[in-house]
């Protein structure tokens, strides 16, 4: 008897692309053909079985108005937002992380594989920055760390020094399993302590807690 294999249900995105109809145009238009993709909007039909998973926020530079939009995603809806922008400097990037943007995508590398291939990264909770963009934050706060106060294993923002190692790594885009590895400890241990920073810290996952060890210049 032959069976079926079911298929893979696709994730659902969302699109916010402000007052530029020809942006969110374009952006439907990059994942047309994708077969892992579905465009979905944030007032779901009625009787749909879920919301979007994941919200692409678009933008020409970070402002008041596209922060403003990252906080109200992170505040009412389950949605994981990547922001799709025309640039942005390692400054800019801490305000939209604190909103809520778990991955950044610049425009010029906004094509419909890389498109695609962030999202899925970011529905299954992971995180993503441009590699430049992340050497040149790492730098930023690499000057910042070497002057954040911290004593008897407890950093000034309620942080223990193995949550503030942890994170580091997280921010250096190691996977759970790398990290277990590189600190000698168990993958089950690693995600322990990122589940216990982020509950103990009321912050929605990982990226959530790094972009906040970082405001705090923890890490």
């Amino acid at each position: 008897m032959r069976t079926h294999t079911p298929l893979r249900e696709r994730i659902l995105v969302a699109i916010d692309a402000g007052r530029d109809p020809i942006s969110y145009a374009g952006i439907v238009g990059q994942l047309a053909l994708s077969t892992s993709i579905k465009v979905a909007s944030f007032d779901h039909e009625p009787g749909a079985s879920s919301s979007p998973q994941v919200a692409l926020v678009v933008a020409e530079a970070i402002d008041d108005e596209r922060l403003s939009v990252l906080r109200r995603i992170h505040r009412t809806t389950s949605a994981q937002s990547i922001l799709v922008i025309g640039s942005i400097t390692e400054q800019a990037l801490l305000p939209a992380l604190a909103a809520g943007a778990v991955g950044v995508i610049l425009r010029e590398q906004a094509t419909p594989d890389h498109l695609e291939s962030v999202i899925n990264v970011v529905a299954n909770q992971g995180g993503h920055l441009p590699p430049a963009l992340l050497a040149n934050l790492l730098t930023t706060v690499g000057r910042v760390q070497d002057t954040a106060p911290a004593s008897r294993g407890l950093a000034f923002a309620g942080l223990q020094e193995r949550e503030v190692d942890v994170l580091r790594l997280v921010a250096d885009g190691f996977a759970t399993d790398e990290i277990a590895a590189k600190l000698g400890w168990s993958v089950r241990t690693i995600k322990n302590i990122i589940q216990g920073v982020t509950t103990r810290l009321q912050l929605r996952n990982r990226a959530h807690a790094v972009a906040y060890a970082m405001r705090e210049g923890l890490i």
